[in-house]
């Protein structure tokens, strides 16, 4: 696995300041990875590993967009936001979730997965756009009033269908592993053609729980009743948000579809939902992401 975090010349965006910076978090990530998988590793390790990432990664933010200032990048105002969600929310969530489970394994590869997978997306995306290679996928930014509003409802709407209270990992989720999953996608059409996508991603182990915990049976792997009975869920959760959400009540169910991992990441390559929100519930991740077509 620690193979695959390797260095790759095309995450160069030919700023050598920044590159270099780049070249460093990828090593400190393979270190965590390798920390993650070695079920002897001692705890202090680990803290002091992800000290010592927490740390480097807020100073290259602050070089970073000291850079794009200085060039006067025309994204900066987004790049910035990615940058402010990543280190006031997603990896103080994530420390949460490593010192609450004691530095579990699952927790472990939460940290490591969430923040290989930003840092390979943004690096790959967000900071090549610096230097116009490709343009930027974060293009527009929801004010933070509506993306809290949003928060709300879904965690609101998790407490009600799951009886779990929630925090926020990311209000700007891009997509990131965070383990074994059911990629959930709905579609629903308005009257007038206009068509929704809404994404849920369930991890295993949340849905392993909460399906065995409603049934009264120990379910050890996902299976067709698990499945099913996801499904159910996440339409019960649809519909309730449709309470809060005055737009859902205009649109009608067309399909749904249980999607691949490979398959969800190709809808983010197409481009990224106008609300995509990852959360902790304490008993595994959850995220909903909603595309406007």
């Amino acid at each position: 696995m620690a193979k695959e975090i390797e260095w790759n010349e095309r995450f160069n965006i030919g700023v050598e300041e920044v590159d270099k910076a780049h070249r460093r978090l990828f090593s400190v990530v393979r270190k965590l990875m390798e920390l993650s998988e070695d079920e002897k590793r001692g705890r202090w390790v680990c803290e002091e590993a992800i000290k010592y990432f927490k740390s480097y990664t807020v100073k290259h933010f602050a070089q970073e967009e000291e850079y794009m200032r200085s060039i006067h990048y025309s994204g900066y105002e987004v790049h910035k936001r990615l940058h402010d969600v990543m280190r006031d929310k997603t990896i103080p969530a994530l420390e949460k979730d490593l010192v609450e489970s004691d530095y579990s394994r699952e927790a472990m590869q939460h940290f490591v997965g969430i923040s290989l997978g930003w840092l390979t997306g943004h690096i790959l995306i967000e900071d090549r756009a610096i230097t116009g290679r490709i343009p930027n996928r974060w293009n527009e930014v929801l004010p933070k009033d509506e993306i809290m509003a949003v928060e709300k409802v879904v965690s609101k709407t998790i407490m009600e269908v799951f009886k779990l209270d929630t925090r926020i990992v990311s209000d700007q989720y891009a997509g990131e592993d965070f383990g074994k999953s059911i990629f959930y996608r709905i579609t629903y059409r308005s009257a007038k053609g206009r068509r929704i996508q809404v994404f849920l991603v369930l991890e295993e182990q949340l849905v392993l729980h909460k399906v065995g915990e409603m049934l009264d049976v120990n379910f050890k792997k996902v299976d067709k009743v698990v499945l099913d009975a996801t499904k159910q869920l996440s339409q019960q959760m649809i519909k309730r948000m449709g309470m809060y959400f005055k737009f859902l009540r205009q649109f009608e169910f067309e399909k749904d579809h249980v999607l691949t991992a490979e398959q969800f990441e190709k809808e983010f390559e197409s481009g990224y939902p106008r609300y995509s929100l990852l959360f902790d519930t304490g008993m595994g991740y959850f995220a909903f992401c909603l595309k406007v077509r």
